[in-house]
């Protein structure tokens, strides 16, 4: 045991001490909060040019409705189809409506100039379909119709509680209703998913790397004779786990030490004390704002507390768990090989189900109680980023022990089988092994 805790001290300094952690731990939220800003700042300061489409109305009925707008001006013209294509080649398209369009909605042809975005054509459909429906309402001949449209239109702002007890918090109400914002977990769970996937990948490879290097330079054949391999191989990981969960602590603090000084200074004492009130489980006619309550649920949800810790708790165990086990996968490929080109080819049956559990973790936002969620949460390779999906939606206890029970026993057993490839890898040169020697070696 003390020669591993030294194997781990010798990986987290080499590590810690070099510049590039140093850079990358203190840009990095810099970097992500700008990848945030950017795309906002991009919208507001820049606008697409306004393309002119030319209006050929066959029908005389659609045409003089269509609105222009930042993204279109529409130009009616009288010329037919055939001379409009060619008098307006300097216009960005030209639409031709025709005279059925009324009762064929296939009526109707763009001819562009240039590239149509689909924006710009769901754009244009959109109206067309607006100005149809309207006419045809209009034929009916109902008596006042915009004012019974007007009357009928509903707009339904929906709020969202959880349904617990009154024990399970003290900031809950007597009925134990608790805010909470789909928004928000959606966005928690794409966020978490993500970084668990850049988190594991990053790591481990370069456990992968830095065995690779080592053995190259002869240390583990030197080092192996003083210390057992498997010893080598979780000093190794651990070493490498130690160095990213100080990073990622380092980021979490940073975070939610702007979030704690920040976020008050923006929020309104209106805002605030209607924040409190809805996580005590007010009803919104007793807030008395007229702000929009699905922000006033979101602001409500991020200054959850309990919810940010059982978030962040389940983030740690589950980025700890996930590592543990794909870096002695990693481990054992880098000790089998001699360069990294080698390695790609016994890397990909690792990475397929990294990368397998990214796309089912898009299904599962849509649908976080599913089976398909349910087993590939339990799963252990792909458990700790569809788990991390699946969180913030609030589900089971039980499930998440469950699963972090399977990953942590699943992980146990791929470090025997890893270490007895590590045992002989490390001392094998000149040779990339196959899928079948592997195993071998695994049966020593």
């Amino acid at each position: 045991m003390n020669k591993i805790g030294i194997i781990i001290g010798r990986e987290f300094n080499e590590r810690v001490r070099k510049k590039s952690f140093i850079i990358t731990t203190l840009l990095t939220p810099l970097l992500m909060i700008g990848l945030m800003v950017a795309p906002m700042l991009l919208t507001q300061y820049t606008g697409s040019e306004q393309k002119c489409i030319a209006v050929v109305d066959d029908s005389k009925l659609i045409g003089q409705h269509l609105q222009s707008n930042d993204e279109i001006l529409f130009e009616q013209t009288p010329l037919t189809i055939e001379l409009a294509r060619i008098e307006y080649s300097d216009r960005f398209a030209i639409l031709h409506i025709g005279k059925s369009i009324m009762e064929n909605p296939g009526d109707v042809r763009l001819y562009t100039n240039s590239t149509a975005s689909i924006t710009l054509e769901m754009n244009i459909a959109s109206q067309l379909e607006n100005v149809i429906e309207e006419i045809k309402l209009q034929r009916l001949n109902i008596e006042d119709l915009p004012s019974i449209l007007a009357s009928i239109k509903t707009n339904i702002n929906l709020q969202s509680y959880s349904n617990g007890t009154p024990a399970d918090s003290e900031s809950e109400s007597s009925t134990g209703e608790k805010a909470n914002s789909s928004i928000v977990a959606t966005v928690i769970a794409y966020v978490l998913s993500f970084l668990l996937y850049m988190f594991i990948l990053i790591y481990g490879v370069m456990v992968m790397q830095s065995v690779i290097e080592e053995k190259n330079s002869r240390v583990l054949e030197v080092m192996v004779s003083t210390v057992r391999p498997l010893d080598m191989m979780l000093g190794k990981i651990l070493g490498v786990a130690s160095v990213a969960l100080l990073q990622i602590a380092i980021w979490i603090a940073l975070i939610m030490g702007v979030g704690y000084f920040v976020m008050p200074e923006l929020i309104p004492d209106e805002m605030s004390m209607a924040v409190a009130m809805l996580q005590q489980g007010a009803s919104p006619e007793s807030l008395g704002t007229d702000t929009n309550m699905g922000l006033l649920q979101a602001i409500a949800t991020l200054t959850d507390m309990g919810y940010l810790m059982k978030i962040v708790g389940s983030l740690l165990l589950f980025m700890v768990g996930g590592f543990l086990l794909y870096a002695a996968l990693f481990a054992a490929i880098g000790s089998a090989v001699d360069n990294p080109q080698d390695a790609q080819q016994l890397q990909t049956p690792v990475t397929i189900p990294i990368i397998l559990s990214l796309f089912v973790m898009l299904s599962v936002i849509n649908d976080p109680t599913s089976e398909l969620a349910f087993w590939f949460s339990m799963i252990p390779l792909t458990s700790p980023i569809v788990m991390m999906a699946r969180i913030p939606y609030d589900i089971p206890g039980w499930e998440i022990a469950l699963s972090l029970g399977i990953l942590i026993a699943t992980f146990i057993i791929v470090v025997w089988f890893a270490g007895k490839i590590y045992r002989v890898g490390i001392l094998m040169h000149g040779k990339k092994p196959s899928i079948k020697e592997l195993w071998k070696w695994m049966k020593y």
